[in-house]
């Protein structure tokens, strides 16, 4: 007699519904979630191309290296808020129970919340591009390497948000890793200024900021000769990815801080 063999098998259909559902909640609001952070990036390129463009001495465009920087920081920022908003939002409203009783698995939860806040991240991503391009005069030069700091920028974001979100219990807690951690690690990675003119230690201490590569390597793909650290971007970055979902496997296999 042969025997019955249990073979598990990925939920499609509530990885989809799940996705769905997160791709819906920040699309329902778009006002806020991708046309306000596009046009705050612009504002940013604006103010700060009038004001300084002219005094920075560099060897090359300023305008051009600027505008990829604030692309990509806006996409990061929002691939960070479109996880842990949803999760500490389901928390906050008590329907955190939503997520925890339909039969998905942990790597179907983190899945389907990767996958939107990408989209969520390049939509907004794309948009700000738009914004800026009148500007400036960029050219891609190698849309493999966009890509692969694209999902893995916000890879990395996401992850984040979802462990942030998971962590905290109200949205000051939130706002404390946004305010403390998230801002200054995305606005001390280079995205104004190229970081081989910081002194030590700083220059020393960038070069463990992730958000420098994410950064440095999204605008290689439209200016020459402006980063040395893509292999090494890419191994860092995705080394933390993977840390980062074993992480968020664990907690939410475990139910940490979700289940009472």
């Amino acid at each position: 007699m042969k025997k019955n063999k249990t073979i598990k098998v990925i939920n499609w259909i509530g990885v989809y519904t799940l996705f769905v559902k997160e791709t819906k909640r920040f699309c329902k609001v778009y006002q806020q979630t991708i046309i306000a952070p596009a046009f705050t990036s612009l504002l940013f390129f604006l103010v700060i191309s009038i004001a300084f463009s002219s005094r920075v001495n560099y060897e090359f465009n300023y305008i051009n290296f600027l505008a990829p920087g604030l692309v990509v920081m806006a996409m990061m920022q929002n691939a960070f808020a479109n996880t842990s908003s949803s999760i500490l939002g389901s928390k906050m409203q008590g329907n955190i129970v939503d997520l925890l009783m339909p039969p998905l698995n942990a790597n179907e939860i983190i899945f389907s919340y990767l996958a939107a806040a990408i989209i969520r991240s390049i939509l907004v991503g794309v948009l700000t591009y738009f914004f800026i391009y009148p500007f400036v005069d960029l050219y891609l030069y190698n849309i493999l390497i966009m890509i692969a700091y694209t999902i893995l920028g916000s890879i990395l974001l996401a992850l984040l948000g979802l462990v942030a979100g998971i962590w905290s219990e109200k949205f000051d807690n939130m706002s404390g890793i946004t305010n403390f951690i998230i801002t200054p690690l995305t606005f001390l990675s280079g995205t104004f200024y190229n970081i081989d003119k910081l002194p030590e230690p700083f220059y020393t201490i960038s070069l463990y900021n992730p958000f420098y590569y994410i950064i440095d390597g999204f605008r290689s793909a439209f200016e020459k000769d402006v980063s040395h650290h893509l292999v090494y971007g890419i191994t860092y970055l995705s080394v933390l990815n993977l840390l980062l979902y074993l992480f968020s496997y664990n907690i939410l296999k475990k139910g940490w801080m979700l289940k009472p």
